[in-house]
């Protein structure tokens, strides 16, 4: 794997400006990338930020980097559907999960609690697990965690073995979750998209693996929620460390049935 140089490439799309100028989140995205494959990776990212159901956008930026850093290969987390009936059913499951992790009801509660504070954020919140208090000083953009990826064809033999969608959806969240679990600080992560026609969401830790959640809020809620429980960052440096993983470290899945040459 390390004797091929891999670019991480992101885009970013608003609408009424950049995000930093007060423009509305439309799309985001990420895809590592051989130098070869630069611009199908630009073409996807670009059809991705165009095609938002949050709207079109007036603002798209895309680029990209070399990675320099040695890349680490991870197994995918495994993967439930739980099938719900109602958003009040969803919300009950996850919090019941929350608690498997090892939250305490208390700390799950304040999350709750404030959520809408941090409904329009990019990125996530980090929640301490003995507090409850958030710990990133991102103000109101949030912590993005990027350089990370799976390989189409080793993604969709996986899909094929389980039996699930092949979908792009399925793929970027499943990564984000196993990058973000993947780190001792994670207790875990509680997640649901800003995309106002996706509903689903998931609970996700080392633990309990990767817990799709059918109904997790109302169809035409734009509002999405993206908190990271973590534990043991007792200092300023622990935390910075923590943050530069989630941004930094490049990741990239990989079935454990299928050991693809990169």
């Amino acid at each position: 794997m390390q004797d091929k140089k891999f670019y991480s490439v992101r885009m970013r799309a608003a609408q009424k400006g950049p995000h930093e100028r007060g423009g509305k989140h439309i799309s985001g995205g990420e895809i590592l990338s051989t130098y070869s494959d630069l611009k199908d990776a630009v073409n996807v990212l670009l059809e991705k930020g165009l095609g938002h159901s949050r709207g079109k956008p007036d603002f798209m930026q895309i680029q990209f980097e070399a990675i320099h850093e040695p890349i680490t290969r991870i197994k995918p987390l495994q993967v439930k559907t739980n099938e719900m009936n109602s958003v009040e059913e969803g919300k009950e499951l996850s919090w019941k999960f929350l608690e498997k992790a090892g939250i305490q009801r208390q700390v799950i509660e304040k999350a709750y609690a404030e959520m809408t504070k941090y409904s329009a954020f990019r990125g996530a919140i980090l929640v301490d697990v003995q507090s409850g208090e958030r710990m990133d000083q991102s103000n109101d953009k949030g912590i993005r965690v990027s350089r990370m990826d799976w390989l189409n064809t080793n993604f969709k033999k996986w899909a094929d073995h389980y039996n699930e969608p092949k979908n792009s959806r399925v793929k970027e969240a499943l990564v984000l979750a196993t990058k973000v679990c993947e780190h001792p600080a994670t207790v875990a992560e509680l997640c649901w998209s800003d995309d106002p026609e996706y509903i689903t969401g998931y609970v996700a830790s080392s633990s309990l693996g990767y817990q799709r959640i059918t109904k997790l809020k109302e169809y035409g809620d734009e509002r999405g929620c993206r908190i990271f429980f973590v534990d043991g960052l007792k200092s300023a440096k622990d935390l910075n460390t923590y943050i530069r993983y989630l941004e930094k470290q490049p990741v990239i899945i990989q079935w454990e049935k299928e050991l693809d040459k990169f």
